[in-house]
């Protein structure tokens, strides 16, 4: 079936929550909110909110961009120093040609973002970090990538093998009609169901526009070089390794890709009779009984939801860091039948040129739906005062602390002029009857050595 034609029967609006969306030449537009939403490259861009996202991604990539300039210009500068031993210095040139180029290759894979040439300084990009998940950044998955594409045959048969068992428990591989991928990644696993299971549709959505133009072009039979950077290098020569990356054949008709958030997946109640959730329910921020409610929308009656890879919940609720027992029993309450499940030990993230390869221990589950659950209230990411911007901000309790801490901190900086030690600034204190001097000196300290810890964190990117 050709891809609009799918994805138009499918797709429902991430902003309204119900209305079609009808294809509007490379685009789509809600036939409810008649919102507009863009293509990158051909990928339905499907947020909730289309500009401010994509703006977000942009303002990423510009960051990255500049962050790895930075990290040229420093190898450079570390290559002028005149008592480099030969390995040093082939070492570090090695990495500045590599950075250098890396920030080509990105520059060109995300050419469809139509990042502006000229760019807000690095240090705004700093402070004003965008609102998509702050722990996901534009290379938080890269290496990834590289397990998908170039080196990771053995976890990547080892995944599959898993979510093919995982059928197998609950009706078997044949007939798996329409199969939605959510948090795809780089697309390996959703790609190698696809091939080898044979679903009459496979639709990868994830929200990182790099993973998924690097998979369009790597599975429409193009070939990429990009550089990998393993974080503990078996030699030398593996501070910065060229990679080909190509999948095993292209990849036959049928496969689809979205560029959205999961937690306001763009789809219509029932469109799916498979989906597959790799490593992803305990990264999502909201709690999984909400989740399994919205996996339970997208299936179809008798439609089987997979889950596989870690249970590392991290909720700043002790009360949602899930155990293994407690993850079949929410995903039985979301109206699904008692789910199979197994572990098995496979490799996870095994470079050929890093040291820090291991063995991971994933958890996989399959369930039938039985029944139709209440669906889960439309997410929000930001509260409306935020977002619509008319509304009055609160005085929240951390805003009055934060209020106090700033101001103190402003006035600490403004004695920084060079020339003031930290008991000059201590008596300061006391002669603005702030603090005491004994009591000043310890707080100015604490706080300095944050401000250096942290600029010396910054400086690494």
């Amino acid at each position: 079936m050709p891809a609009t034609i799918y994805l138009t029967d499918v797709l429902a609006c991430p902003r309204c929550d119900k209305a079609p969306l009808a294809p509007e030449g490379d685009s789509y537009r809600c036939q409810g909110c008649k919102t507009g939403f863009p293509s990158i490259s051909g990928i339905p861009w499907l947020f909730a909110d289309p500009e401010s996202s994509l703006g977000e991604w942009r303002n990423r990539l510009q960051f990255e961009l500049q962050r790895l300039s930075h990290e040229t210009h420093r190898c450079e500068a570390a290559l002028r120093a005149s008592d480099l031993s030969p390995l040093a210095r082939r070492r570090l040139e090695r990495q500045a040609s590599a950075t250098a180029n890396h920030r080509k290759e990105l520059q060109a894979l995300l050419a469809p973002l139509g990042v502006q040439a000229e760019a807000a300084p690095r240090e705004s990009h700093l402070a004003l970090r965008t609102r998509l998940p702050l722990d996901q950044a534009l290379d938080t998955y890269y290496p990834n990538v590289h397990r998908d594409w170039a080196w990771g045959e053995e976890e990547n048969r080892a995944s599959l093998a898993q979510v093919q068992r995982a059928l197998e428990a609950t009706g078997g591989t044949h007939d798996l009609g329409d199969t939605l991928v959510l948090g795809a990644g780089a697309a390996r696993l959703a790609y190698d169901l696809h091939m080898e299971l044979r679903p009459a549709n496979t639709l990868a959505l994830d929200f990182n526009p790099l993973l998924l133009l690097i998979a369009q072009e790597v599975m429409s039979g193009g070939r990429l070089e990009l550089h990998e950077f393993p974080t503990a290098p078996v030699t030398l020569d593996d501070f910065a390794v060229t990679r080909l990356l190509a999948a095993p054949a292209p990849v036959r008709e049928g496969f689809h890709y979205v560029l959205a958030d999961v937690l306001r997946a763009p789809f219509r109640p029932g469109a799916f009779d498979l989906v597959v959730t790799p490593w992803l329910i305990d990264i999502v921020t909201e709690d999984l009984v909400m989740f399994g409610a919205r996996i339970n929308r997208l299936l179809k009656r008798g439609g089987r939801w997979v889950n596989f890879g870690s249970l590392a919940f991290a909720s700043p609720d002790r009360a949602r860091r899930y155990s293994a027992e407690e993850t079949l029993a929410i995903a039985e309450g979301a109206g699904f039948d008692p789910p199979a499940s197994h572990d098995a030990v496979i490799p996870y993230m095994c470079s050929p040129a890093s040291r820090h390869g291991r063995c991971e221990r994933v958890f996989t589950f399959a369930a039938v739906k039985s029944a139709d659950v209440k669906p889960a209230p439309r997410h929000k990411a930001l509260p409306d005062w935020l977002v619509v911007g008319n509304e009055p901000v609160p005085l929240l309790p951390s805003f009055r602390t934060q209020a106090v801490s700033t101001r103190i901190y402003s006035f600490i900086m403004s004695l920084i002029d060079g020339r003031r030690s930290i008991a000059d600034m201590a008596k300061v204190f006391e002669e603005r009857k702030l603090m005491t001097r004994k009591e000043a000196a310890p707080a100015i300290r604490g706080f300095l050595i944050r401000m250096y810890d942290d600029a010396q964190r910054k400086s690494e990117f």
